[in-house]
């Protein structure tokens, strides 16, 4: 691959995800859901509404320590989106789970995603979106372990 090429793909990879972002938060202060910001949006993503997990679990998905997510959560607390869940058997084991405010904002992320992912895939037959995918499955494995790509 050229230089040239190169540099496209940098500028394309780079311009779209602060894109991402920036739609995502610009949809997020035209809805209801204006108290709450984009971090905070992925971490009710993260906590999911389909399972109960702790709050190791969700830092680690996050890539975030135990601490910065316990700040992240108790805003989340205290704004109604998510709820500790103790465990009757030992109250020391905690985990996090959504109000219904916390689904509905869930389900809106959830929607804007599978929109964004249907736009982005749109027109192409199985074969393409596959090599998509195996392109981003390389990103992310460099972006995950960069140190074994030198």
């Amino acid at each position: 691959m050229d230089a040239a090429t190169t540099k496209r793909i940098n500028d394309l990879l780079t311009t779209v995800y602060n894109d991402i972002l920036r739609v995502e938060e610009r949809e997020l202060k035209k809805s209801r859901f204006k108290d709450i910001s984009i971090k905070e949006v992925h971490a009710i993503d993260a906590i999911t509404m389909y399972e109960h997990k702790t709050t190791s679990q969700v830092a680690r998905e996050l890539k975030i320590t135990p601490g910065t997510l316990t700040t992240m959560i108790n805003h989340l607390v205290r704004k109604g989106y998510v709820v500790r869940l103790r465990s009757d058997d030992d109250r020391r084991f905690v985990r996090l789970g959504l109000t219904r405010r916390g689904r509905l904002i869930f389900r809106a992320h959830e929607s804007f995603h599978r929109h964004m992912i249907q736009s982005f895939t749109q027109d192409m037959d199985d074969e393409q979106v596959q090599l998509i995918e195996k392109a981003l499955l390389n990103l992310q494995a460099f972006l995950e372990f960069p140190e074994t790509l030198n």
